[in-house]
C-alpha cells in the first residue's frame, strides 16, 4: 500500500472542519479559533491571488532547483500574522519563504533577489531596511503588506495595510486546487555560506520532517482528541525549528502558543505565558535558552504542572544543564531532536528526571550515516566517523543553485540522499553518536577536533555559563583550538583551571590553547553560535 501524501493546506482545512471552535493561536489579547484562523488565511490567499501570485506551471524536468511558485517573503516577528503568512500563501498557491529580521538592508536586497520574492509581508518596524533593499531590487514586488506592530511608520509606496487588505477580500475566491507537489521553501545559511532555499515537496517536508503519516480520515481523527495539546515555540518563527513546532502542533489539533516578547528572548515572560495559558509543550534551542529558564525558575517557581515536553533542538543541550532543567520541572520530559533544514529530522533523544544523557540519538527510519567519501551506507558498529544523512523522502534541491544542489544532494548507487553536514557515527545497536558539525571543525596538526565536544566539556565545568570553541591559525599545527567564555556570576576560573578540567575528559590535542572571558556569547535570535563573532573576539585578544 502506497503512503498517503499530504498537503498543508487541505490537512489544516480538515482538521479546522472537525474543531472550528478550538483555540488556534493564541497571542497576548489575541485569541483565534481554527474558524477564524480559516477565514483569515482563505482572505490572505485571496489577496496574493488577486495581485496574480500562484503557482505559475509545471517543475522543470531535469531542473529541480527550479520553482513553480511565486515567492513570498515573511518579514515579520513571532505572532498570528507569520503563522497566517505561512498557510495563506500555500493556499494561494503560491510559497512563503522565512526572512531573518536581522538582515541589513545589503543582507535583505540579496535575499529578495535570490528568491525572486513577488510580495512581502512585514512588520511595520522593518519599514526603513525594507524600502532601502526594495530601491535596490531590479524588480520590484508586486505586493506589499505591511502588518500594524505599533510602530510610527507610513505605509511604503504602494504598500497595503494587512488587516484592511483581508478585511476587504472575499475568501471564497481563494484557490482550493492544492497539491501535495506545492513546494515548501526555507531560507537557511547554516551550512551553507549564504542563504539558500532549501525546496521541499509540501508531501515530503510532511512526512520527513513533522512526521506526517497515516490518512486524512486518521489525522483528523487524531486531531479531534487532543484539545489539550498547547505547543509554545520559543524560538523565532524564521528559523525552521520553531515554524515546524507550529505546523506539527496544528496538525495534531493544538494550539499554538506566543510569548508576549517578541523581539527578545525574555525567559521570565516565557515562563510566564506557559504558566497563564497551561502550555503543555514548550520547544527552546540548547543551553542559550535553557540555562536562563533554569535560572529565572531557580529564582521564582511557576505552576507548570501542565508542561509536559520540553523539546530542543538546533544547538546543544549540555548535561548539567538538562539534569537542572528536569529537576525544576518535575513531571516533563526534555525531547532533543536532531536533524537539519536539508533533512528534516534525523533522530530524538529523550530524557526523564532519571535519565538525562547527552549524545546519542534514537534514528528515524531512513536516517543514515554515509562513508567518509559519500560513496556508500555504513553499516551499525563501523569504527569511522562519517556523514549523517536522509534517504527516501528528501528536498529536491537549493533554489536557483545547481551546484550546491549536487554537493548536498548527492546520488548513490541510483538512490538520493541529503547531507547536512553533521559527523556522525553509527553504533553496534544502531543509535546515532553525533560527533559535530563539518563547517566548525578544527584540524590541528592532523587531528580533528568537534568544537560542540569541547563545549559541552568546559560548559560541565561549574564556574562555566557558556561557551564557544573555534580553530585559531598556528604555524606549527596549522590551526589550534581556542575558546571564548563566559563565566557564571560570582564564578571564578583561570584558563589553567579550564584547561585541567578539559584534560579530565578530553584527549590532550583536544584542549583550548587560547582561552578569553567575556561578558556574554554571541547568538543568533535562535539560540545558535555565532562563530564569526568568537573568531573576532580571538583575534582582538591577540
Amino acid at each position: 500500500m502506497s503512503t498517503p501524501e499530504h498537503n498543508l493546506a487541505r490537512l489544516h482545512e480538515a482538521v479546522a472542519a472537525a474543531v472550528p471552535d478550538r483555540a488556534c493561536v493564541i497571542w497576548r489579547d489575541r485569541r483565534l479559533s481554527w474558524a477564524e484562523v480559516t477565514d483569515r488565511t482563505r482572505r490572505l490567499a485571496a489577496v496574493l491571488a488577486a495581485a496574480g501570485l500562484g503557482r505559475t506551471g509545471a517543475r522543470e524536468r531535469g531542473r529541480p532547483w527550479t520553482s513553480p511558485h511565486d515567492h513570498v517573503a515573511l518579514y515579520l516577528l513571532n505572532g498570528n500574522e507569520y503563522l497566517e503568512g505561512m498557510l495563506g500563501a500555500a493556499k494561494a498557491r503560491a510559497a512563503a519563504f522565512n526572512v531573518n529580521h536581522r538582515y541589513v538592508a545589503s543582507e535583505l536586497e540579496r535575499l529578495l533577489t535570490d528568491a525572486r520574492a513577488r510580495a512581502v509581508i512585514y512588520a511595520g518596524r522593518f519599514s526603513t531596511t525594507l524600502a532601502d533593499a526594495l530601491d535596490r531590487l531590479p524588480e520590484p514586488p508586486a505586493l506589499l503588506l505591511r502588518v500594524d506592530d505599533g510602530s510610527a511608520d507610513a505605509l511604503l509606496p504602494g504598500a497595503l495595510d494587512y488587516e484592511t487588505a483581508l478585511r476587504e477580500a472575499d475568501p471564497a475566491a481563494a484557490p482550493t486546487d492544492w497539491s501535495p507537489d506545492d513546494l515548501y521553501v526555507l531560507y537557511t545559511g547554516g551550512t551553507t555560506g549564504t542563504p539558500k532555499g532549501v525546496l521541499w515537496r509540501q508531501a515530503d517536508f510532511l512526512r520527513t520532517c513533522l512526521g506526517v503519516t497515516g490518512t486524512t480520515d486518521a489525522i483528523v481523527a487524531a486531531a479531534r482528541s487532543r484539545a489539550g495539546l498547547r505547543a509554545l515555540p520559543a524560538p523565532p518563527f524564521m528559523h525552521g525549528a520553531a515554524s515546524w513546532n507550529a505546523m506539527s502542533a496544528w496538525i495534531a489539533g493544538g494550539t499554538v502558543v506566543v510569548q508576549d516578547a517578541v523581539d527578545r528572548f525574555d525567559p521570565a515572560d516565557v515562563l510566564d505565558t506557559c504558566e497563564r495559558h497551561e502550555v503543555s509543550s514548550l520547544l527552546i534551542v540548547g543551553d542559550a535558552f535553557a540555562r536562563p529558564l533554569v535560572d529565572e525558575l531557580a529564582a521564582r517557581p511557576r505552576d507548570l504542572r501542565a508542561l509536559r515536553t520540553v523539546m530542543t533542538g538546533g544547538a546543544i543541550l549540555s548535561a548539567r544543564v538538562k539534569e537542572d532543567l528536569l529537576a525544576l520541572l518535575p513531571g516533563a520530559r526534555v525531547v532533543d531532536i536532531l536533524g537539519s533544514s536539508e533533512t528534516g529530522r534525523h533522530g530524538t533523544h529523550t530524557s526523564d528526571a532519571g535519565s538525562a544523557a547527552s549524545g546519542t540519538f534514537d534514528p528515524s527510519a531512513t536516517t543514515v550515516v554515509l562513508s567518509p567519501d559519500r560513496s556508500r551506507v555504513l553499516p551499525p558498529g563501523d569504527p569511522r566517523i562519517g556523514w549523517l544523512a536522509q534517504r527516501g523522502a528528501v528536498p529536491l534541491a537549493y533554489l536557483g543553485d545547481a551546484e550546491a544542489t549536487a554537493a548536498t544532494f548527492p546520488v548513490i548507487a541510483g538512490e538520493r540522499y541529503a547531507v547536512g553536514g553533521d559527523r556522525a557515527r553509527l553504533l553496534d545497536d544502531g543509535r546515532i553518536e553525533l560527533h559535530g558539525r563539518d563547517s566548525v571543525t578544527i584540524n590541528t596538526g592532523g587531528e580533528k577536533v568537534f568544537a560542540e565536544e569541547v563545549e559541552q566539556v568546559l560548559k560541565a565545568h561549574p564556574a562555566v555559563y557558556d561557551a564557544l570553541v573555534v580553530g585559531q591559525p598556528s604555524e606549527r599545527f596549522g590551526q589550534e583550538v581556542a575558546a571564548v567564555v563566559r563565566l557564571r556570576a560570582g564564578s571564578s576560573a583561570s584558563p589553567d583551571d579550564l584547561r585541567a578540567h578539559c584534560g579530565e575528559h578530553l584527549a590532550r590535542y583536544k584542549l583550548p590553547r587560547t582561552i578569553v572571558f567575556r561578558n556574554h556569547i554571541a547568538r543568533s535570535p535562535s539560540g545558535k553560535p555565532d562563530y564569526a563573532w568568537a573568531r573576532a573576539e580571538l583575534d582582538q585578544a591577540d
